[in-house]
């Protein structure tokens, strides 16, 4: 009897997992201690805020390392389906830091705003933000087109924080300039932009890792996609029960199928083994369960 599900591991997939983390935790360290040092020398609130948000990266980072390795765990009695429910609960984690992040930005905006402002000389603080800026661009490019390979909602969840950086860096800059050649009070207002940004960011990636770890269901497309494949195998009538749910961050389908009921066994079992291969042939979905019913047969 198989306790278990099978598991192969694959060194493709556990190499890109290495590289987006390498990435990540590398360019995160080292923006947050530029940033930091831009925002300590140049008093600018737009850049503190967004050097805070850098902070929490580096620590999400650290925290991506330990739940993506407990995500890749093989199947044991403890977890007969596998880890995977461990990441978008990482997904989780990050999106907390980036609440933190964008809470602290939003009072450190709303403190230098009531104290009036600050000019800022605009110079050095430009050129390091601009750079950050390009540095997180490319952070999320890239962690994005891994995450998407691997279909990872940490790593997607990720990409969407590098994001909001690199928009964050653009508001420090316009809002440094701003209060430099326009008005003082434009440099807090754009701390506020950076922190709505961050926060806007954090309540989407929240709402989507929460659907994966609560097991929630396919959405309508998906749903109408998966009947429509299964419906395309000869012999297949038609789909009359179908019920997915994310184990994680890939779906499981438990389906009901209408057969011929004259169709030989050995020709059903072929008949289902095709449904399940299409099936599990998406990139969305891990494990296809399909049972075949005759035609007519009632429940």
């Amino acid at each position: 009897m198989r306790w278990v599900r099978d598991y192969t591991p694959q060194p493709e997939k556990q190499r890109l997992y290495r590289q987006a983390l390498w990435i990540t935790i590398l360019g995160n360290v080292l923006l947050a201690i530029s940033k930091g040092i831009v925002a300590h020398f140049s008093g600018s609130v737009a850049v503190y805020a967004d050097a805070a948000n850098s902070v929490s990266d580096v620590i999400y980072s650290f925290l991506m390392v330990l739940g993506l390795w407990a995500a890749q765990q093989p199947p044991d009695l403890s977890h007969p389906q596998g880890h995977s429910r461990f990441e978008p609960l990482v997904g989780l984690l990050v999106t907390i830091s980036m609440t933190l992040a964008g809470y602290e930005a939003a009072r450190a905006s709303l403190a230098r705003y009531l104290q009036g402002g600050k000019v800022i000389e605009p110079g050095l603080l430009s050129i390091v933000l601009l750079i950050a800026a390009a540095v997180k661009a490319w952070m999320y490019f890239t962690t994005r087109r891994i995450g998407q390979k691997l279909n990872s909602p940490t790593l997607i969840t990720t990409a969407q924080d590098n994001l909001s950086d690199m928009l964050a860096s653009v508001a420090a800059v316009a809002g440094g300039l701003a209060a430099y050649y326009i008005n003082p009070l434009l440099d807090p207002i754009a701390g506020f932009v950076v922190a709505a940004w961050i926060l806007r960011a954090a309540f989407r990636a929240g709402r989507e890792n929460l659907h994966f770890l609560t097991g929630g269901g396919a959405s309508e497309e998906l749903r109408h996609k998966i009947v429509a494949i299964t419906e395309q195998v000869p012999g297949v009538i038609e789909v009359h029960h179908l019920m997915t749910e994310y184990v994680g961050p890939r779906l499981i389908i438990d389906m009901h199928v209408n057969v011929d009921g004259k169709t030989p066994l050995n020709q059903s079992h072929a008949i289902s083994d095709e449904v399940i291969a299409r099936l599990q042939a998406l990139p969305e979905v891990d494990r296809a369960y399909v049972h075949i019913e005759p035609e007519n047969w009632i429940d």
